[in-house]
């Protein structure tokens, strides 16, 4: 698996933008998100930095703008996110997603994960808004931007 290209925020980053990450990673965050370009699909893979174990870790459904294309014409797309149950401290996890178009599920060749990377000068339209509770039952939320 290669690692999408610009899907770390530093990479490819202009000079405001590495400014700009570093003031926001002064805030420690308990997860990072990146993109693996596995072809036919792209893949998110999130990672505890914490020393603590996470559980019921969740990522809301991502509606996308709705697209227009030559054989569909106009379509809406979203893509929902398989729960991870337990997420150990310092570890990885790919997320299970589907994308659906139109209510039906989408094949590979039709995944939209591609829209969430992200790329370097252009603003983020989309946003992984993430949940789990931590060790002591209390829910807790990230948020973290994407796309282009």
């Amino acid at each position: 698996m290669e690692t999408w290209p610009g899907s770390a925020i530093e990479a490819g980053a202009t000079a405001p933008e590495k400014n700009m990450a570093i003031m926001n990673n002064s805030i420690t965050k308990t997860l990072t998100a990146r993109f693996l370009n596995t072809k036919p699909k792209v893949l998110l893979e999130l990672t505890n930095e914490t020393e603590a174990t996470l559980k019921s870790v969740e990522i809301l459904t991502i509606f996308l703008k709705t697209q227009t294309s030559m054989s569909k014409g106009h379509y809406q797309a979203h893509i929902r996110f398989d729960p991870i149950k337990l997420m150990p401290p310092r570890q990885t996890a790919v997320m299970s997603h589907r994308t659906w178009i139109d209510g039906e599920p989408a094949s590979d060749e039709q995944d939209q994960m591609t829209q969430l990377t992200i790329v370097p000068g252009k603003v983020n339209p989309y946003v992984l808004d993430i949940s789990w509770e931590n060790a002591e039952g209390k829910a807790r939320f990230q948020r973290i931007p994407v796309g282009h």
